[in-house]
């Protein structure tokens, strides 16, 4: 994951909050606390490990996340956790928490460089963004929750992250820990052949990915996860560092030009916003631009591979392809 000073979701931090100034060293290591009362998982909060991690990191560019390190055990984190998650679960969607064990998942903290738990971040389309390092003082807390959360959603949205975090039921106590160790197993499995194509891709080089990806899709034209990775690997290659404002002013000002308005469905796709980009794309073609046929229909199937292949927005896209092309 890249580092603070990487950190380009498309547009000016200039005007937000000043989340340096709500960092704090953190205090000596903590006495081991009761983990009795410890706040659980649910609704917009979710616990997540270094076998979920990447699949966590991926989501951002869907919806924004509020990394949160902790321990679990150590009594003095639990009012933050419990906050945090109050204000979040409140939020219904537009936001989802993330919680890390910082002992049980060390190489997490590592790559993040923090030095002590508790520590916050903030992550939009997976570039990380510090809040806050060691247990806030005074109002810091409230000014986390009323002020820099709310930040985090607009600057998301400013930047075409717009989807919504999923909901999950709070457990039962007794069903917590099976819960738990059942999410784990649903953790997808990388295929062994797709190993190099998925490093690839986690460490930023999209391209690299996309061209190997494309190697497994001629060699077998029937493996699907390797044809959607290859469509989202070519999504990032092109999109994934655009200035969002400059894109979609592009293609207001430009709505006859089939690249300015292939460029902000990017942006659409990467957000989430499937509708949108699969109608803005179609919308150009129905509104007389038969002649841009064919980059459209190469773009809109790259798209079509994204989605599972039962959702409706598919089907009512290729539908209406059909329908124009012919």
């Amino acid at each position: 994951m890249a580092g603070q000073q990487q950190y380009n979701p498309g547009m000016s931090l200039a005007g937000a909050v000043d989340l340096e100034s709500l960092k704090h060293q953190a205090e000596a290591e903590a006495e081991p606390g009761q983990a009795g009362g410890a706040p659980k998982a649910g609704g917009y909060v979710v616990d997540t490990s270094e076998n979920t991690f990447q699949a966590m990191v991926q989501t951002s560019s869907t919806f924004p996340i509020v990394l949160l390190l902790w321990t679990p055990t150590d009594s003095r984190m639990f009012e933050l956790a419990r906050t945090l998650g109050e204000t979040v679960n409140a939020m219904n969607g537009q936001i989802q928490l993330s919680r890390i064990d910082v002992a049980s998942n060390p190489s997490i903290a590592q790559a993040l460089q923090v030095q002590g738990a508790p520590a916050l971040f903030g992550l939009v389309s997976g570039r990380p963004m510090p809040i806050l390092q060691g247990l806030p003082q005074g109002d810091e807390l409230r000014q986390v929750c009323d002020e820099v959360i709310p930040q985090l959603v607009q600057l998301a949205q400013q930047s075409g992250v717009t989807g919504t975090a999923p909901y999950a039921d709070i457990p039962d106590d007794g069903d917590a820990a099976g819960e738990a160790s059942e999410a784990e197993s649903q953790v997808p499995q990388i295929p062994p052949e797709h190993a190099q194509a998925h490093l690839l891709a986690q460490n930023g080089d999209y391209e690299g990915a996309a061209a190997a990806y494309a190697k497994l899709v001629e060699a077998d034209p029937h493996d699907e996860l390797a044809a959607r990775e290859r469509s989202k690997a070519l999504l990032l290659a092109r999109s994934a560092k655009s200035n969002v404002r400059q894109v979609r002013a592009q293609a207001a000002a430009a709505p006859d030009d089939v690249d300015a308005q292939l460029a902000v469905a990017d942006i659409d796709m990467i957000g989430g916003q499937i509708d949108d980009a699969f109608g803005r794309l179609l919308d150009y073609l129905a509104s007389g631009h038969r002649d841009q046929i064919e980059p459209v229909r190469q773009r809109l199937l790259e798209y079509f591979a994204i989605p599972e292949s039962a959702d409706p927005r598919l089907s009512r896209a290729r539908r209406r392809l059909a329908t124009l092309m012919y």
